[in-house]
């Protein structure tokens, strides 16, 4: 049997997929780059913003035009222009719209077009009306003079424009960001008396450099009149690269005790920064304020009020430690990655820039010139085929009554145009009255008057510079106005340490058997009459302040640390520690202390080891401890003692038999972590069944207390003299009945 003819198929393309994907995926970027995304240098505008404006001004909503509603706008702008989402579309529209989002808004709105609280709460389209604000008139004016190039819109039903014939670089007045495949934009928003200056210096002198035009454009300017607290060089480094970042700050003012927060940074929510405030409120890190109240109104567009706890209270340092935490300070990106005259996303610098809309507009200003005089030239020539008509009037008349073709007949006999001898047929017989060939002449001399200017204008390149700075004078003096984001010199907000921001009061810390840690406020508390959960006893307590660190030991040697103010309130059983730490799996907790970094401690094991270290050795934030205290097996972690810091102090230590031994403090080594040496002799024999039972440093002038049960022996500096001996030694034995210790107490 023979294989059947295989017939090949035509009508369809065959490559490999890794090429398919690379060029699709290379086709939609470089749409998204620029037809979406990145704004044309020339007239600022992405593509949907243009077509909005556009069709704004095709429908004749100018601004001194009624307003229409906004659907009316968008249905026509997707409807022949831009067929993507309606949603999308009117967000762009209300955005032009909004006064705190545009430094120049292209577009009045009335109705609900969003707050600054919250920019997406602007009502549907149906209900809200807009037009284009005089503004505006500078991206449209020169439309139809043959200023720009027109191109089908998308079912080339009719045409769109290319670009829009701005007379001022709109680009760098309102900003703009975009995300791109691959690359985005970030131009902020200037002053348009800035940048009409820059660009007259730059007309004026075209060597100038970046640094020279940064003498006329200081810094963006933001709608909003929060400070703007870069620094001149990294604005300057800004300019002259292209990107960077600028920082704005609010502002704030005094009333009384209360801090009233007046402007916000650009695009920054009251409400946000409310909720940012009211949460460090509610973690305790705020404890200087009392309350905040939002008191924004229409009058005050942003009004927020701090109330401090007392008068005591540093306002500076306290709007420092905002600026740093919230958003009332925020720094914004700035990449001046724009679409070229040439068609091409380019990072450009200031001069870049303004350099290339500078030869935008003077190319846009040529053809506005010579579309003109191709339009003053071709009056001039119907007027002078008008002149001979009228000279003439009984000839033409007679050619017109009695020639059957009379429009060759009148080229044939006066040597006239085509065009002027259809301009003449179509003249009405009132235009040839006796006083026209007055007003023909007239008409004619300021035409050749204005041919000369043109002629003159677009022949030198100084008389073509000069229009457009005047112009570009013309509309500053029309639109510009003052500045609004002020400069300011100001040194970075610093968050202050939480420390810092805590009440320093005495706070008793209290940990149960179970490893439960609660703070009672005070010193004077006593902890075994606290309650305990079923089960549960006190360990230990012992005397802090809420701006120290608390460190804990557990059974196996590791330290663990936390702030004291964050530990919960006396009032309840408290928290577990493992919530906050993780030990080791049989690890548990078994003794604790607090004090300052450099505050010095005994820890000892109740084989007899010890050592002297700092505070700041047992303090840290992993969450798995450190290990600080060796122990060999079978050795318990003791109560740290606490060092006052006299070279005579004298270190205590207590066996479970009654062996008491004090020796000088300076014995002892200072170690980081460690075994340590050996504090106690414990005999060899009895090592299996007697033990350390606690460890104290008594001061010159203090008094130990032993505590046997319920009784306690008091043993004063003087009265340990019996029981001093070198470091490591067996010591003295403890009276008759006392040899059963529980533990020691300095008073």
């Amino acid at each position: 049997m023979t294989d059947p003819v295989r017939t090949p198929f035509h009508g369809f393309e065959q490559i490999p997929l890794r090429e398919y994907a690379e060029r699709a995926y290379l086709d939609y970027s470089m749409y998204v780059v620029l037809d979406r995304a990145l704004p044309f240098i020339g007239d600022g505008l992405k593509p949907v913003q243009r077509r909005i404006v556009y069709a704004m001004s095709e429908l004749g909503l100018s601004a001194a035009a009624k307003p229409k509603k906004s659907a009316r706008t968008v249905g026509d702008v997707i409807g022949k222009f831009h067929p993507h989402g309606d949603s999308a579309c009117y967000e762009a529209l209300v955005l032009m719209a909004q006064s705190f989002s545009y430094r120049y808004p292209l577009i009045d709105g009335q109705g609900n077009f969003g707050s600054p609280d919250d920019p997406k709460s602007f009502a549907a389209m149906r209900y809200t009306e807009s037009k284009l604000t005089p503004i505006a008139e500078v991206l449209l004016g020169e439309l139809g003079q043959g200023t720009v190039d027109w191109t089908p819109n998308f079912d080339g039903t009719m045409d769109e424009p290319s670009w829009l014939p701005a007379r001022l670089p709109h680009l760098l007045l309102n900003g703009t960001t975009g995300i791109a495949v691959g690359m985005a934009t970030d131009v902020p928003p200037h002053n348009l008396n800035e940048i009409v200056s820059a660009c007259v210096r730059l007309l004026d002198d075209p060597d100038a450099s970046v640094r020279d035009l940064c003498e006329h454009v200081r810094g963006p300017d933001y709608p909003t009149t929060a400070e703007i607290i870069t620094p001149t060089a990294d604005l300057l480094a800004m300019y002259e690269t292209g990107h960077g970042s600028v920082r704005a700050r609010a502002t704030f003012a005094k009333e009384g005790a209360n801090i009233i927060v007046t402007a916000l940074p650009y695009q920054v929510s009251p409400s946000k920064v409310i909720e940012q405030i009211a949460t460090q409120m509610r973690a305790k890190k705020l404890p200087w304020l009392e309350d905040i109240r939002d008191e924004s109104d229409h009058a005050n567009p942003v009004r927020i009020a701090l109330i401090p706890r007392s008068n005591r209270v540093d306002a500076e340092q306290l709007m420092g430690h905002l600026f740093a935490t919230t958003d009332l300070e925020k720094s914004y990106r700035v990449n001046l990655n724009i679409i070229g005259l040439d068609g091409r996303p380019q990072v450009k610098n200031l001069k870049q820039l303004l350099s290339e809309w500078l030869l935008f507009r003077t190319d846009t200003v040529t053809r506005r010139l010579s579309h003109r005089l191709d339009k003053v030239e071709r009056r001039l020539h119907l007027l002078e085929g008008l002149l001979v008509a009228f000279l003439n009037l009984d000839e033409v008349i007679r050619i017109i009554r009695s020639e059957d073709e009379p429009k060759p007949a009148l080229i044939a006999r006066f040597q006239l145009s085509v065009e002027q001898a259809e301009y003449i047929l179509e003249t009405r017989l009132r235009q040839l009255a006796r006083l026209e060939e007055m007003k023909i002449r007239g008409e004619q001399d300021e035409l050749d008057s204005e041919r000369d200017r043109i002629i003159a204008t677009l022949a030198s390149k100084a008389k073509l510079r000069k229009l457009v700075k005047d112009e570009l004078l013309a509309d500053a003096k029309k639109f510009g106005d003052p500045r609004r984001s002020p400069l300011v010199a100001r040194d970075a907000a610093q968050a202050l340490d939480e420390t810092e921001l805590v009440a320093s009061e005495p706070v008793t810390i209290v940990l149960s058997q179970k490893g439960w840690v609660r703070a009672a406020k005070g010193h004077d508390i006593d902890a075994k009459t606290l309650s305990y959960r079923e089960g549960d006893t006190l360990l230990a307590a012992v005397k802090g302040r809420t701006t120290q660190q608390v460190a804990f030991l557990d059974s196996a040697g590791r330290s663990y640390s936390t702030l004291a103010h964050s530990l919960p309130s006396a009032r309840g059983n408290g928290e577990p520690l493992t919530g906050r730490f993780s030990p080791a799996a049989g690890a548990s907790f078994a003794a604790l202390a607090s004090g300052g970094n450099d505050d010095r401690y005994v820890l000892a094991s109740s084989h007899g080891y010890g050592f002297v270290t700092r505070f700041e050795s047992l303090t840290g934030r992993q969450k798995a401890g450190k290990a600080m205290l060796s122990l060999s097996e079978g050795a318990k972690v003791l109560q740290p003692a606490a060092v006052a810091g006299n070279p005579d102090d004298r270190i205590v230590a207590v066996t479970s038999a009654g062996h008491l031994l004090a020796f000088p403090v300076s014995e002892l080594p200072e170690l980081d972590k460690g075994k340590g040496n050996k504090l106690i002799e414990i005999p060899k024999a009895k090592r299996g069944t007697e033990r350390v039972v606690a460890v104290a440093v008594v001061p010159p002038g203090g008094t130990l207390v032993v505590q046997s049960g319920t009784r306690t022996m008091s043993l004063s500096f003087k009265d340990l003299g019996d029981y001093v001996g070198a470091r490591a030694s067996r010591g003295g034995l403890l009276p008759r009945g006392w040899q059963k210790v529980d533990g020691l107490l300095v008073e």
